[in-house]
């Protein structure tokens, strides 16, 4: 192959990875668990209409199947569900998506154990003592929802309610010897990473909690993963001194294990999220988070000196080990996506990776952490990838598009492994600023608050304001920017395009634009949100109605793309819907893709594929660039072709 490089505009790069590329590249890893030589781990797959399959992996290798077509295993406790599954043996247990019934999967077959109908079941865990399934149950009726911590026969599917009277449950937690319960509760308004409860129970000759004690939490500090540690104490990661860090009670008080500079957490929006487990008796494997890194290090328990394990990855979630059996995690590097990693001390073995193969480790762009600058004398961070591909340059005196992307959550992070889709950007062209603005997970609780009462404001200010020092960088062309995100992205990129003129152009994908509406039918867990995001004094309706773009739809006059998905039950398709009609009124260029079998988040490679496809086509129309690849036709409202 030639070393000669093409001279071409940015945006007009030719890119081997296409949309389509990036579709199939939407494989989603989960939940890896060790289990004696096996190692099992959850598939969503974009190619199966997003259907989600546990798979194992044999001792030789071998990979297979363990749930058959015609299901799939996800749970819709807190619309985001988690910990759908669990297995003990030959037996895997698991949460099919269609009907929230829980199956058992053994030698013999497959067999329903518990109806689902108005209720639905997630974080499973297994009583082996007692032969039952321990977990959340999630009742729906015509007056409300509620939430229970339930026992489940594995022999008859008979269902014991252990606790309730709390709004939200999670992290059912047996003790070994069978005698005590750990478990987390926390009360709306509150999220679960503002405050939650660690609660230790006595279980009497029933299996049911008695004497409930209050070991950490409540009063503004979170605490997540407890976990009984093979002295016998229970462990725990709570962010009391600003970090989430590892501690344990040792059944009189709380002692600190690990406390770096550095979150061994992450929100826990899903069940079953996990970041640190037990090597062997004398040490514990934690994944440290620190300005949007992650490494893993082995912390010896007897003196608390660590080791970092080697590995060039900069990403890490979902960390389980079993202690003499080994352990195993999600990890991506720059240049890898997301891969399970099966560890001993003898070396470690990758088992799937998600992501793309055939793309040039040249061609891959690499995240590179700034800091810079934002409002009331504060910092802000992100992550940065330049335009990169060895076929093609600009001319010097250019400077390249750039794309900000706001991740969701609000507290969520960006992540700075391979991203097939940041690599679709940056191959054509663009330079891609992921925006990890106050509020941000991964710098701490501190850094984490700063968007509370300010949602709209602070998180659009950090991306206006990036986008704008990066222009004064010479990093990007201030006259193209372009800004997209998802979800709650998908509202800082509505409120950027309203009350900001920083972007020529925006993208929202399943963004909010109506907060009052939303607030008012939004789904259970995150029905109080708004107190924390906005506000909970008398002027927050107020507040709402100034910092939703529909209710200011008239000063948003930048081309704008929406894509929706119409089983979204998160951020309902009447906020889409609205806001785009009401930019259609009034000329704003407007493109609208909607998808009848999509919820919040994507999940087939035929909508990710096309999504992506649409909104390059829609910059490079409002852009004026002309795209190297043939691209399907796109109707923009108001446009002249």
């Amino acid at each position: 192959m030639s070393g000669r490089r093409v001279r071409l505009p940015y945006g007009s790069w030719p890119s081997p990875v296409t949309p389509a590329l990036v579709g199939r590249a939407g494989l989603r890893l989960s939940e890896p668990r060790v289990q004696g030589q096996r190692t099992l781990w959850l598939e969503g797959r974009p190619a199966e209409q997003g259907r989600s399959v546990v798979v194992v992996a044999e001792p030789d290798g071998r990979t297979r199947d363990l749930v058959p077509s015609g299901y799939s295993v996800r749970s819709a406790v807190n619309e985001y569900g988690g910990g759908a599954w669990a297995v003990d043996g030959a037996q895997l247990w698991f949460v099919n998506a269609g009907d929230h019934a829980i199956r058992c999967i053994d030698e013999s077959g497959i067999r329903l154990l518990c109806d689902g109908g108005a209720d639905d079941y997630a974080d499973l865990v297994v009583d082996t003592l007692r032969r039952r399934l321990l977990c959340v149950r999630e009742r729906r009726d015509e007056a409300q929802i509620s939430q229970q911590l339930v026992a489940v026969d594995m022999a008859n599917g008979g269902v014991t309610v252990l606790c309730q009277g709390e709004d939200f449950y999670a992290n059912p937690c047996p003790s070994p010897d069978g005698r005590q319960l750990a478990y987390l509760s926390w009360r709306s308004p509150d999220m679960p990473w503002d405050t939650t409860c660690l609660w230790l129970a006595r279980l009497d000759a029933e299996g049911v909690p008695q004497d409930a004690t209050l070991v950490a939490g409540g009063s503004g500090e979170s605490v997540c993963q407890p976990q009984w540690g093979p002295d016998g104490h229970l462990y725990f990661i709570s962010d009391r001194r600003d970090w989430w860090n590892l501690y344990r009670y040792n059944g009189h008080s709380v002692e600190p294990v690990f406390c770096p500079d550095g979150d061994i957490g992450l929100p826990q929006w899903v069940f079953r999220m996990s970041t640190y487990g037990f090597a062997d008796r004398a040490s514990v494997l934690c994944a440290i988070g620190h300005e949007g890194f992650w490494r893993i290090e082995r912390v010896f328990l007897a003196t608390g000196r660590s080791q970092p394990i080697d590995g060039d990855w900069v990403a890490v979630e979902h960390l389980s080990a079993r202690p003499g059996e080994g352990a195993v995690w999600l990890a991506a590097s720059p240049t890898r996506g997301n891969t399970v990693l099966r560890w001993r001390d003898d070396g470690m073995r990758a088992l799937r990776q998600a992501g793309v193969a055939g793309i040039a480790i040249e061609q891959v762009s690499h995240a590179r952490p700034l800091r810079f600058p934002t409002s009331d004398g504060e910092h802000a961070h992100g992550l940065y990838y330049p335009p990169t591909n060895p076929q093609a340059q600009a001319a010097a005196t250019e400077r390249p598009p750039l794309l900000v992307r706001c991740h969701g959550g609000p507290t969520g992070a960006a992540d700075p492994g391979f991203d097939a889709r940041v690599q679709f950007w940056t191959s054509r062209g663009f330079a891609v600023f992921d925006v990890n603005y106050r509020g941000s997970t991964g710098f701490g609780r501190a850094y984490r608050r700063k968007l509370y009462g300010g949602w709209g404001v602070t998180d659009t200010l950090d991306c206006c304001l990036g986008a704008r020092w990066l222009a004064s960088q010479g990093l990007a062309d201030p006259a193209r920017l372009v800004i997209s995100g998802s979800s709650a992205g998908g509202y800082t990129v509505l409120c950027a395009l309203t009350f900001h003129d920083t972007f020529a152009a925006g993208a929202s994908y399943y963004g909010v634009a109506d907060l009052e509406s939303l607030f008012a039918i939004t789904h259970r867990f995150e029905a109080g949100y708004d107190r924390t995001l906005i506000g909970d004094d008398a002027g927050r309706f107020a507040r709402m109605r100034a910092r939703s773009p529909l209710h200011h739809a008239q000063r948003l006059r930048r081309p704008v793309i929406f894509f929706q998905g119409l089983r979204d039950r998160v951020v309902p398709p009447d906020q889409s819907e609205r806001m785009a009609a009401a930019l259609r009124s009034q000329g704003v260029p407007v493109a609208m893709l909607t998808f009848a079998e999509e919820g919040h988040g994507f999940r087939q490679a035929e909508t990710i594929s096309r999504c992506i496809a649409a909104e390059f086509s829609f910059y490079a129309r409002i852009l004026g660039f002309t795209p190297a690849d043939a691209l399907p036709p796109l109707p923009i409202d108001n446009l002249p072709s």
